[in-house]
């Protein structure tokens, strides 16, 4: 018999894992255009271990419901949702509110996930998938035969965007610490160590005319010098700030930075270009282009995932209710791919 109450992890504010809160309640009805989705699989992405020290540059009010992205089955649904999609696995993209045993969406945001990718696999994919995709195909757009820089390789994003450059074509030079440098390999990625090698150099020698692209989470000083490494013709993806977790002061400041220098270093006549990507760009402009978008870029990826080109790089599992184990591995460095947090375990 299904569940009547839901459960959900709340921030409280700018606490330590241990002192996340887990809260009980009923479960929601659906309104007109709305579905339940009870969860089946949840993660832990970079954006809430931003928001557990209050550093993600759109950081939402204490307290609230942590959670990126999530995947679910359909268990209700409103007035005005075709009935079909009852029962049906969905992917969504929520910003907040994925960490729970049941999430209410407009049904417009909930994407199908193809029979026989089961949740976790599906879950690994969604906002890293979504952004992965996206940096590489709508803003890089580097022909097959180039030569891409991807900072992280072994990250959540990062292990997606190299499966999804080796498909494409593209030779793919990935930072990481040595104890990844090994599965990197085997993806036919080369690795650098950033942490004992200099990485603009060893670039350098790996691809002496620059790369075609950079994928850059770092922010800070490696965004110039990402933009150096550019080849001419090269595009520069920026999509963090890693570097500045653990600041203090402005949270906002350390992606102002970016977009100035990124204002700046496209006004410049030397033919390479630069973007801060954020997976959210256009939703306010035009929602159903977002969507539309959001469902055909995933969809790929599940497509890509089906074939065999991208693999769903599962950390680890835990329940929901060991959230705070979940986030210090994340938040850890020493995994690959992505923690996943089941809330029914």
């Amino acid at each position: 018999m299904e569940s009547t109450k839901l459960v959900e992890v709340v921030l409280p504010g700018t606490v330590e894992p241990e002192e996340l809160q887990l809260r009980h309640r009923d479960v929601p009805l659906p309104g007109a255009g709305q579905v339940v989705v009870r969860v089946e699989a949840t993660g832990v992405s970079f954006a809430e271990q931003q928001m557990r020290r209050g550093r993600y540059y759109d950081q939402p009010p204490f307290p609230f419901v942590p959670g990126y992205d999530l995947v679910g089955t359909v268990l209700t649904a409103g007035t005005g949702v075709a009935p079909d999609l009852v029962g049906k696995r969905v992917a969504a993209l929520v910003k907040v509110g994925g960490w729970a045993s049941h999430v209410v969406l407009d049904a417009a945001d909930a994407m199908e996930v193809p029979v026989g990718i089961g949740a976790a696999e599906a879950e690994t994919l969604v906002v890293n998938g979504i952004t992965a995709w996206q940096m590489l195909h709508r803003k890089a757009r580097v022909r097959s035969g180039g030569t891409v820089l991807v900072h992280g390789a072994n990250g959540g994003v990062g292990t997606v965007l190299v499966q999804l450059a080796r498909a494409a074509g593209l030779k793919v030079i990935g930072t990481a610490s040595v104890r990844h440098h090994q599965a990197l390999r085997d993806l036919g990625v080369t690795p650098v160590d950033y942490r004992t090698e200099n990485v603009p150099a060893r670039v350098r020698e790996l691809a002496p005319e620059g790369v075609d692209a950079v994928f850059d989470h770092l922010g800070g000083r490696s965004v110039t010098d990402s933009w150096r490494l550019l080849a001419p013709g090269g595009t520069l993806v920026a999509y963090g700030s890693a570097t500045t977790r653990d600041d203090s002061g402005s949270k906002q400041w350390p992606v102002l930075k970016i977009l100035g220098r990124v204002w700046w270093w496209n006004a410049l006549p030397n033919g390479r270009h630069a973007y801060f990507f954020n997976v959210w760009a256009g939703r306010g402009l035009n929602k159903d282009r977002f969507r539309t978008r959001l469902r055909a870029d995933l969809t790929q990826v599940f497509h890509a995932l089906q074939r065999g080109e991208v693999t769903a790089r599962i950390a680890a599992r835990l329940p929901l209710t060991e959230v705070a184990g979940a986030m210090r591995l994340a938040e850890s460095g020493t995994v690959t791919g992505k923690v996943v947090l089941i809330p029914g375990a």
